[in-house]
C-alpha cells in the first residue's frame, strides 16, 4: 500500500484506490493519515466534519463514515473486513487509529529525510545535507491535500504545519546549496520564491546573495530596493537590521559575500 498526503490524497495498492469519492470521508482518512499510527479522538473527528455544532446524529454518522473506510480499505488490501478492523483502522478507547507500515506514508518519508539533512548538517556533511532535502522537497506534488477542501479546523491546523516545514525545508535546502557554491543553480527557484513570497526576508536575502555571487550586484540591490517599497507600503516596516546589512554589503562588494571568503550566513556582513 502506498499512501499520500503531501499534494492530492492517495491510497492504493497497484490501480486499486481506497480513497472514498464523498468529502466528509475523505476527510476523516485524511486526518486519520496525518496522525498515523496515533489515536485521532472522535472529537476531533466530529470537529473536522461539523465545527463547533455537529448534528445529533454525527457520532452514528461518523461510525458509517469508519464503517466505508474499512470496506474500501479490505477492498483494496485483499484483506477480510476484521482484519482491516484489527491491523489497519482501529478502533482503540476515545477514538480511531490508522496503521501504516514502514515506507508506505509519504509524510513519514518527507520527515525522515528532513531530520536526516538537519543531522548531516550539523556534522558538517553539506552535500548529504542537499541530497536529503532534494529528496525530501521532491515528495511533494502540490499543496498538502490539496484535493480534500474545505479544512475544517483541525486539518487546517496540520496543513499549516506541512507547508511551513516545506517553506522552511525549501530555504534550509537553498542555504545548503549556497555553502557549495550552487548560486547559479539556485537563481531560477528563487525568482519564482521571492514572487510567490513577498515578505519572506530569508528568501530575498538567499536571492540577493545568488544574484552577487554570480555577477549580477544591480539585481541583487533592485531585489532589495523592491523588497523594501512593498514592505513600507503594505505593511508600513523597514527591511530587518540583517537585510540592510546585505544590501550594504553589496553596494561596497563586500569580498565576505563571495563564497570562496566563507559559507553564507557566518561571517558578519549577513548576520
Amino acid at each position: 500500500m502506498r499512501v499520500s498526503v503531501l499534494g492530492p490524497l492517495t491510497l492504493g495498492l497497484g490501480a486499486r484506490s481506497g480513497v472514498p469519492s464523498a468529502m466528509k470521508p475523505r476527510k476523516v482518512l485524511s486526518l486519520l493519515l496525518l496522525h498515523a499510527g496515533r489515536m485521532v479522538p472522535v472529537q476531533s473527528l466530529m470537529a473536522e466534519l461539523w465545527g463547533d455544532h455537529p448534528p445529533r446524529t454525527g457520532l452514528t454518522t461518523l461510525q458509517t463514515y469508519i464503517l466505508h473506510l474499512r470496506k474500501l480499505l479490505a477492498e483494496v488490501l485483499g484483506m477480510p473486513s476484521a482484519a482491516v478492523t484489527r491491523d489497519v483502522l482501529q478502533t482503540r478507547p476515545g477514538g480511531y487509529a490508522m496503521v501504516v507500515g514502514p515506507g508506505q506514508l509519504d509524510v513519514h518519508e518527507y520527515r525522515a529525510l528532513v531530520a536526516e539533512g538537519e543531522g548531516a548538517l550539523e556534522a558538517g556533511d553539506e552535500r548529504t545535507a542537499d541530497l536529503s532535502f532534494r529528496r525530501a522537497l521532491a515528495l511533494w506534488q502540490g499543496p498538502a491535500l490539496v484535493d480534500v477542501t474545505p479544512h475544517g479546523r483541525p486539518l487546517q491546523a496540520e496543513v499549516a504545519r506541512l507547508e511551513q516545514s516545506r517553506l522552511t525545508v525549501t530555504e534550509r535546502g537553498i542555504e545548503t546549496r549556497l555553502r557549495l557554491g550552487g548560486h547559479l543553480e539556485v537563481l531560477s527557484d528563487l525568482a519564482s520564491l521571492v514572487v510567490e513570497h513577498r515578505f519572506h526576508e530569508g528568501m530575498h536575502g538567499q536571492y540577493m546573495l545568488a544574484l552577487h555571487r554570480s555577477g549580477q550586484r544591480t539585481r541583487a540591490l533592485t531585489v532589495y530596493q523592491r523588497l523594501r517599497m512593498t514592505m513600507t507600503e503594505e505593511l508600513g516596516l523597514e527591511p530587518s537590521a540583517k537585510l540592510q546589512r546585505l544590501q550594504q554589503a553589496v553596494l561596497v562588494s563586500d569580498p565576505r559575500l563571495d563564497h570562496e571568503a566563507g559559507a553564507p550566513g557566518r561571517g558578519p556582513v549577513v548576520a
